[in-house]
């Protein structure tokens, strides 16, 4: 294949920001929602994509072979072929573009249809020409030709694509303004929820990273992998600079996309370059490249994207790829995240982009921390690195770079840096959607520094890896008494069950039962639940035949015995409890007995990999926080990482003499004012 990347880069690509504009009108004007402007573009521009780079390959002929189309036809097709870019034989051996096509109104047609039937089939399977009623469309040149034609737009719309020359540009230049054309508009229907281009600037910082962890000598071979490549902005982007700029000769890439239009434009793309694969499909289900490992993986995964259409093929998997557990399917990041984990080399370095809820979304036993768990306890994350607000073309959240190494050095065992790079940006001179910021050269500069001292700077913290564990505590709290008193301290020390004897009536709140035995079962069970969810606030009483009447206090949280006598009793803080049973006799006994007020709750605490010292940190923090009797149940580990709770800075708070004195100084100068 021909790696035509290394072009020199002309005006900024945006300059035909008016062009689309006026192809935008066209399509207005005809009545074309849109929230479809994206898909009645993309083939069109996927078209002045090929064509640039056909004319491009075709001087890269010119000049290494030396070969002319006028002089040498035969040997001259031969050489081009033999570049295994794609071929066209109306644009290649005629030398018609879509610009010559159009300058004639009356042969338009008869020559737009002969170029497009001139591509080869693969490049005609990906643009959507002559493909049968059951085969997969792609871009769908055919459809969206037929309707342009249908509204008598089809020359006007052709025309304006005409003018625009992308033979010039890179393939991160392109993706720009595709991304453009997508962000214009698409959004209006939400169909890109969850997608988020990766910049221009991001990726330079992602490239500048892998530059620095990859290892292997120069001249051998690095196989890079985007399992999320859309139009493989971010996997050239990165294959791209590390050529370039890290000085690497001999890159494959390899990527995979599930979104008909993405994956055409990212497989045409990677006819023009030299070791390129693009898959099509799940990359989850799929698993296209599953018995090859990568030394570099990047990937911007969508966020907060359901799963659930394919939950069961990914509960069904048999080939290891999601190992830890699974997260919610309401969100997807964190399978992409043990994907890539699976695929990665053992020497491999992956930097993948999330939000922010990969780092702390779900509790203690849950899939999502089940997953941290596992990846942590591999020792596989080396940093994290979180990223301005408002980086993104449609989201201004803050989003996060996870470094993950396999065979981290062994001053880096046991360590995770985190990295605060959410300061490190400056205003765009004209927003970009939400991208209103980049990171110049120098921001990068900084970040990737940080990462290789790895020592604590002002925007790194260097952590152990146990930092961000914790246990998550279960335990069950007897409540008591503003007195400090408790049941299980009076009636029922030995902890059996006291039962009051002989309930004549009942008292819930306002609500007086003065024959308990006409209640039916039902009755008691609405009695229980509504005492069992009103505990804490509910006044309870129970009058007895001869042991007088045992009262729940809510002021005081305690029940209190007053005797036949009138002597009052405090029994501590204690509940209620009501049952039915039948007993042998047939006969409906109603049962009502004084328990310990018992409350599940749980603590969190910090975790320590060695048990013992877990143990003792578990005694040391109940004995200094909690002050009620208590059992310990289950502890549960969990994982999570906090940014803003790691780079907290306390608010500044003014002294109150200072404030006082402004005050004084306000209040001065309104007696000035005049009324």
């Amino acid at each position: 294949m021909a790696d035509i990347q290394n072009i020199q880069q002309p005006r900024d690509i945006m300059h035909y920001e008016s062009d689309i504009w006026e192809i935008a009108d066209l399509l207005l004007a005809a009545s074309v929602k849109q929230s479809d402007f994206p898909a009645y573009m993309m083939p069109f521009f996927a078209l002045m994509m090929l064509e640039g780079r056909m004319l491009n390959a075709m001087k890269r002929v010119e000049e290494e072979e030396e070969l002319t189309v006028k002089d040498d036809p035969v040997d001259f097709k031969e050489a081009f072929i033999d570049m295994d870019c794609g071929y066209n034989e109306y644009i290649v051996m005629q030398g018609k573009t879509l610009s010559n096509i159009c300058n004639s109104d009356t042969t338009f047609e008869q020559d737009f249809n002969s170029y497009l039937k001139a591509f080869d089939a693969e490049l005609k399977k990906l643009l959507g020409i002559e493909r049968g009623k059951d085969e997969k469309k792609y871009l769908n040149m055919d459809y969206y030709v037929a309707e342009l034609r249908s509204k008598k737009i089809l020359l006007s719309v052709i025309t304006a694509w005409s003018k625009i020359d992308l033979s010039p540009y890179d393939n991160s230049a392109i993706t720009t303004l595709e991304e453009h054309i997508k962000r214009k508009w698409a959004d209006i229907s939400a169909s890109t929820a969850g997608e988020q281009y990766t910049p221009d600037d991001i990726i330079s910082l992602i490239a500048d990273i892998v530059a620095t962890k990859v290892r292997k000598p120069k001249n051998q071979n690095i196989h890079v992998y985007d399992p999320t490549c859309g139009g493989a902005n971010l996997l050239f982007g990165v294959a791209d600079r590390l050529h370039s700029q890290a000085g690497y000769k001999n890159i494959h890439t390899w990527g995979s996309e599930y979104n008909d239009a993405l994956y055409a434009l990212a497989a045409i793309e990677s006819r023009f370059r030299n070791h390129s694969q693009i898959s099509y499909g799940n990359t989850l289900t799929t698993a296209p490249f599953m018995n090859r490992s990568f030394d570099v993986i990047v990937a911007n995964p969508p966020y907060g994207t359901k799963w659930s259409g394919y939950e069961q093929d990914i509960k069904n998997d048999q080939k290891g790829q999601f190992p830890g557990g699974l997260p919610s399917v309401s969100d997807g990041q964190l399978l992409f995240m043990q994907h890539i984990l699976w695929q990665l080399d053992q020497n491999g370095i992956a930097v993948e982009v999330h939000n922010g809820s990969t780092l702390f979304s779900g509790d203690a036993g849950s899939g999502e921390s089940n997953i941290r768990k596992y990846i942590f306890d591999h020792d596989w994350v080396e940093a994290i690195i979180q990223m301005p607000q408002n980086e993104f073309f449609n989201t201004g959240i803050y989003t996060y770079l996870w470094i993950m190494n396999k065979q981290k050095p062994f001053e880096r065992k046991d360590k995770v840096a985190l990295i605060d790079g959410s300061h490190l940006w400056r205003l765009l001179k004209k927003a970009k959607g939400d991208k209103r910021r980049e990171m110049t050269e120098e921001h990068r500069a900084k970040i990737v520094q940080a990462l290789t001292e790895f020592a604590p700077s002002d925007i790194c913290k260097i952590f152990d890896r146990e930092h961000f564990y914790y246990n998550k505590q279960s335990l069950t709290l007897t409540e008591i008494s503003d007195k400090g008193r408790y049941v299980e301290q009076t009636v029922c020390p030995d902890g059996k069950v006291f039962v009051i004897k002989d309930p004549v009536s009942l008292t819930i709140g306002e609500d007086v039962y003065d024959d308990l035995f006409m209640l039916t079962s039902d009755d008691i069970k609405a009695i229980a639940k509504r005492v069992t969810s009103e505990r804490q606030e509910l006044a309870v009483s129970v009058a007895t035949e001869n042991d007088g009447v045992y009262a729940f206090l809510p002021e005081q949280c305690t029940i209190v015995h007053t005797g036949k006598d009138g002597k009052k009793r405090d029994l501590g803080c204690g509940a209620f409890s009501f049952k039915t049973t039948v007993n042998k006799k047939q006969v409906v006994v109603h049962k009502i007995t004084i328990e310990p007020f018992l409350i599940s709750d749980y603590e969190i605490i910090p975790h320590h990999f060695d048990a013992h010292e877990n143990q003792r940190e578990v005694e040391v923090f109940m004995q200094k926080y909690v002050f009620k009797p208590y059992v310990l149940g289950k502890n549960v580990v969990g994982v999570e990482l906090n940014f803003n709770k790691e780079f907290y800075v306390p608010e500044k708070i003014d002294k109150v003499d200072d404030i006082l004195s402004e005050l004084k100084m306000l209040a001065k100068e309104m007696k000035g004012i005049e009324v």
